[in-house]
């Protein structure tokens, strides 16, 4: 019998101590579940109904929590997917749902080690800046339309030198048919000449209205002619869809962070959910962040700062 247990977090505190040498820890041994036996448990408990594909992982290791494995279920339905994580015993018989956090680290850090920004397109600090923002959005949402704009305008003027923001294609094709085609178009522009993908970018965002799955190829080869974009060699990666797999990439990197609408941001591996995402608390998220940033790094340097001591005490 399976028991879902209550969220236990195991906290790892960092400590100066004694070197010692040590065996080499022995690698823990498989965990094994009976998975159609946890797929019953899980749609009884969750409530998912008979036309949700559920997909089970084998688990993995779980370094940060001792005695448990990391088990990823998958769902999906009706074009829509998602993934949960669990930790199982080693015994498989009993499992919850929950985050461990290490105090060493970001409590983003699993996000934070999804996240990726090589080849993404970018504005805003300097690389290294201490808070990095990043955006899943659409370019047909409307949503989308009106968090771009505000970042555009205020995010450099706000915080200078200070934040870092990057791109990532979400294109919601259930509901937004234009959206994909969009996203690869940006992924071919970004590719001919990064500097003009925010041009692309705030573009079609202010002409969302007047764009439809019919007449996107014909505005966008206006638009690159009036923007120093070679329109040929657009059109031809546009028509063999040559940036496709980089968009799916990114729809892939964005389910796999639970991304289930746009937009959604990430603050530092922060998920702001849309009511967070509204300007007036954003401000206040990432002056609070950066707060935070400067006063762990005069920790950190006040932690690994030693004074040597003098000869008769002066």
């Amino acid at each position: 019998m399976i028991k879902i247990m209550k969220p236990t977090f195991f906290l790892v505190v960092c400590a100066l101590g004694a070197f010692a040498q040590t065996k080499p820890a022995a690698a823990a041994p498989a965990i094994k579940i009976d998975k159609p036996q946890v797929e019953a448990y899980l749609r009884h408990l969750e409530l998912w109904i008979p036309q949700v594909t559920v997909t089970i992982d084998d688990p993995t290791p779980a370094p940060d929590m001792p005695g448990y494995g990391n088990m990823i279920v998958h769902l999906a339905y009706n074009g829509a997917a998602t993934d949960i994580h669990y930790f199982v015993s080693q015994d498989g018989k009993h499992m919850f749902k929950g985050d461990a956090y290490d105090l060493s680290k970001s409590p983003f850090q699993s996000n934070l080690d999804k996240l990726k920004t090589d080849g993404l397109p970018v504005f805003g600090g300097p690389a290294g800046a201490p808070v990095t923002l990043e955006v899943f959005g659409d370019f047909q949402c409307p949503f989308c339309k009106e968090e771009a704009t505000v970042l555009r305008s205020q995010i450099p003027t706000a915080f200078p030198g200070k934040v870092r923001v990057y791109f990532n294609d979400f294109p919601l094709t259930s509901i937004h048919p234009w959206s994909k085609p969009a996203a690869i178009t940006g992924k071919c522009v970004f590719k001919q000449r990064q500097d003009a993908f925010w041009k692309f970018h705030d573009w079609i965002y202010d002409k969302q209205q007047e764009i439809t799955l019919e007449n996107l190829n014909s505005k966008v080869q206006e638009w690159a002619g009036a923007n120093g974009v070679d329109a040929v060699a657009l059109g031809r990666c546009v028509d063999t869809k040559a940036t496709e797999g980089d968009v799916d990439k990114s729809i892939a990197l964005g389910r796999a962070l639970d991304v289930q609408g746009t937009p959604t941001l990430f603050l530092n591996g922060r998920k702001l959910m849309d009511n967070m995402a509204q300007w007036q608390v954003l401000q206040q998220l990432i002056s609070m962040e950066l707060d935070h940033q400067a006063k762990a790094a005069e920790a950190a340097e006040k932690c690994c700062t030693v004074t040597p001591p003098t000869l008769g005490g002066k």
